[in-house]
């Protein structure tokens, strides 16, 4: 066995949870395939370094986590360019400020995690925080190391990880439980059916009275069933050309792969809560929904 061989031996159990800790620090799936690969190289080279004073595990995610916030105090996270809509679209509530967000496939380890930790509206308020408290968060209430192994991880001291915890808690403003779960199957092919018959009130039905459209990269949101009305309506009529949705599952959400006129057109998420859809995200980068 070559040394190459024994080094990917060693770290494969350890690879696809690094990458969902990539995803998590990035809210890009692209940004993360990018980073994971510096990680691995980052590791092979400094393994004759690792003297074992921290579990291989914990030496991985310290690596990750640098190298995450290397990428984007270097500005090295990817902004797409913001898509023409091929109409004109109604005045948006407001517009995202996370362009670069993406959905991440269903794998084990999103099915193992804490449903909350992986959810798109999660991922997406780790990216408002600063980045340093965003990576005490995640490795402190997510991955739950403790506050002396994430001040070894970052640099820093155990008083100083309690103080950014401290900020980055009370900015998300978002308690870490587990949401009720519905029988959102259901509720998603309600919605599948509604949305590929296009019959607006059906679909509006399933709808909390404040549910949003949003539509990475466009940084374009609609809130409130009326403006998701009006955009749907807008979007509909600018093309007859049917739309079918394939079932799947993204950041532990329902979700559909999107396809026009036979060929690939993104990736719908739903947010339920209870027995109604609050949020529809609507990814429009073909390349992503290629990885569902």
């Amino acid at each position: 066995m070559t040394g190459s061989d024994a080094f990917g031996d060693l770290v494969e159990p350890y690879r696809r949870e690094l990458h969902l800790h990539c995803y998590r620090l990035l809210g890009s799936l692209t940004d993360a395939d990018d980073v994971l690969q510096e990680v691995l190289l980052a590791a092979w080279r400094g393994l004759p370094a690792f003297n074992h004073r921290a579990s291989l595990r914990t030496w991985l995610y310290r690596i990750a986590t640098n190298r995450c916030l290397n990428a984007i105090r270097d500005g090295r996270r990817r902004i797409p360019v913001e898509p023409v809509p091929p109409f004109e679209p109604p005045e948006p509530t407001r517009r995202g400020d996370v362009p670069w967000l993406q959905p991440y496939p269903e794998t084990p380890e999103t099915r193992t995690a804490r449903r909350e930790t992986v959810e798109l509206a999660f991922i997406a308020a780790l990216q408002r925080l600063p980045p340093r408290q965003a990576a005490t968060l995640v490795l402190r209430d997510v991955l739950g190391y403790s506050a002396a192994e994430v001040a070894g991880m970052l640099g820093t001291t155990e008083v100083a990880v309690k103080g950014t915890l401290q900020r980055a808690r009370a900015t998300l403003a978002r308690p870490m439980e587990e949401p009720i779960k519905r029988d959102e199957q259901k509720l998603s092919r309600r919605f599948a059916e509604a949305f590929v018959d296009r019959d607006l009130d059906r679909l509006l039905a399933l709808l909390t009275d404040d549910a949003w459209l949003a539509m990475p990269p466009a940084p374009h949101e609609y809130h409130g069933r009326e403006a998701v009305r009006a955009f749907l309506r807008a979007s509909w009529a600018a093309t007859t050309s049917p739309e079918s949705l394939r079932p799947t599952r993204a950041n532990g959400q329902p979700a559909f792969v999107c396809h026009l006129a036979e060929r690939r057109a993104g990736v719908l998420v739903l947010t339920c809560a209870g027995d109604r859809i609050s949020g529809i995200t609507r990814f429009l980068d073909d390349a992503v929904s290629a990885r569902f």
